[in-house]
């Protein structure tokens, strides 16, 4: 009788993983919004750039690093929004409607081990797309700086070289 009672407690105690599941989304939701209101400054500037006389935007540099940086955002919101579906499917309960559409591929997590793979995928491309948002930054002034971003970009094709070759 009280293992039962254990049992069944210990069953139901899995739905206090839906908290990492609403604040995974919550957490999507905002980088979603902030990432998309940078891209609309984005907009904004090109306009003023374009439209309005004697503004003082370095078009080139301010665009670049703040769609790089909503890129970056976007990811990252992408990592919390596979996570929460992940931490649902696996411990509360397999959603149906994914079964039927062609999103599911994306979404659909089967083990721990592969919802880790998944989250490591996106995560890596958070990385890359971060370097790539800092090399932009960065002010060469010597030829040892240019060797230091060369070997970083060799690594860095290695990394995703490997990485992809695994798939195969």
């Amino acid at each position: 009788m009280l293992e039962r009672i254990f049992e069944f407690l210990l069953v139901k105690s899995r739905f206090v993983t839906i908290l990492p599941v609403i604040f995974g989304l919550i957490g999507a939701f905002v980088l979603f919004f902030i990432a998309s209101y940078d891209v609309l400054k984005v907009l904004i500037y090109t306009y003023k750039y374009f439209f309005i006389p004697n503004v003082e935007i370095d078009l080139h540099e301010d665009v670049v690093a703040l769609i790089i940086g909503a890129v970056d955002l976007y990811l990252m919101a992408l990592v919390l929004f596979i996570f929460s579906f992940g931490v649902y499917e696996l411990f509360i309960s397999e959603i149906e409607e994914f079964k039927q559409s062609k999103q599911s591929k994306v979404l659909e997590v089967h083990s721990l081990d592969q919802l880790k793979d998944k989250l490591a995928k996106v995560i890596i491309m958070v990385l890359v797309v971060n370097f790539f948002q800092r090399a932009l930054q960065m002010k060469f002034s010597t030829p040892l700086d240019m060797t230091y971003l060369a070997g970083s970009i060799l690594a860095l094709c290695l990394g995703l070289y490997f990485l992809h070759k695994g798939e195969h």
